[in-house]
C-alpha cells in the first residue's frame, strides 16, 4: 500500500495533503524519516508515525453539512473566521471537507476521514457531478446558456461541458440549475462573470448520489450505510 493512502486511511488528511506531510519530513516508517513520495508499506508489519505519534487506521466517518454563507471550508482559519468544523456535532471528530464551497456560497458539503473516497469525489477523472442552484442578476439568453453548456475559457483553461437548466427568468433575475464535475476555485462564479453576469446566490444541492434535502442551514447529519455504499459504487470503490 502507498504511504499517502495509508495516511489517509488513518484519518490524517486526503492523499494530496498527505503528500505535503511527507514532503515536510514529518512522517517516519520504522523510525526512519521518509524523504520521497510514492513508497510502499505493509500496514501489517510496518510502523508509521506522524510527528512521533504511532498511527492506526480509524473507523470511517461520513457526514454532511448545509454550509451557510460566512463559513470557511477548511479545518482551521488563521484569521479566526468561522469554519465548517464549527458546524459538526462533535468537536473532536477528525474529519475533513471534501472539496470546497467559497465563503459566500451555501449548501451541501461532505466531510469524512475516508481519504480514498474523498480523493475520488474530487478528482475530475471520476466525473462526480455536483449540482448548484444559481441566482444571477440579468436576463440570460439561450445563446449564453449554450455557451455555458459547451464550456467557458477561463484563465486556467477551458471548462468541461456541463448541464444547464433554466429554472426561472423574471425581469432582471435568472435562476439556473448548473451541474459540473470539475472543482476549480470559484468555477461557476467565474464562468458567469466571463459571460458578463454576476452571481447573486449559489447553493449546492447535490454531490453524486447525495442530496441536501431538507437539512437546515448550519445543520449536519451522518450519512447512512446505504448512502455511503451508493457513493462508493459511484466512484468504483465498491461493486
Amino acid at each position: 500500500m502507498r504511504l499517502n493512502r495509508y495516511l489517509a486511511l488513518c484519518g490524517i488528511s486526503a492523499r494530496r495533503e498527505a503528500e505535503n506531510l511527507i514532503a515536510q519530513e514529518k512522517v517516519k516508517v520504522n523510525d526512519k524519516v521518509v524523504k520521497k513520495q510514492g513508497i510502499q508499506i505493509d500496514p501489517d508489519k510496518d510502523k508509521v508515525c506522524l510527528d512521533g505519534k504511532l498511527l492506526n487506521p480509524e473507523e470511517k466517518v461520513y457526514l454532511i453539512v448545509n454550509k451557510p454563507r460566512g463559513y470557511i471550508t477548511t479545518s482551521s482559519d488563521p484569521q479566526k473566521r468561522p469554519t465548517v468544523m464549527d458546524l459538526i456535532p462533535e468537536e473532536k471528530l477528525r474529519v475533513y471537507p471534501v472539496g470546497r464551497l467559497d465563503y459566500n456560497s451555501e449548501g451541501l458539503l461532505i466531510l469524512t476521514n475516508d481519504g480514498d473516497l474523498s480523493f475520488r469525489l474530487i478528482h475530475p477523472k471520476y466525473k462526480v457531478n455536483k449540482t448548484y442552484i444559481v441566482k444571477i442578476y440579468g436576463a440570460f439568453s439561450p445563446v449564453k446558456i449554450e455557451k455555458l453548456k459547451n464550456g467557458i475559457e477561463l484563465s486556467d483553461g477551458m471548462t468541461a461541458p456541463c448541464k444547464v437548466r433554466l429554472l426561472k427568468a423574471k425581469g432582471k433575475e435568472t435562476v439556473l440549475e448548473i451541474q459540473i464535475y470539475e472543482g476549480r476555485k470559484r468555477q461557476i462564479r467565474r464562468m458567469c462573470s466571463t459571460l458578463g453576469y454576476k452571481v447573486v446566490n449559489l447553493l449546492r444541492t447535490q454531490i453524486g448520489t447525495v442530496k441536501l434535502g431538507p437539512l437546515k442551514p448550519g445543520s449536519s447529519r451522518y450519512l447512512g450505510p446505504k448512502e455511503v455504499k451508493r457513493l462508493k459504487e459511484l466512484v468504483g470503490l465498491e461493486r
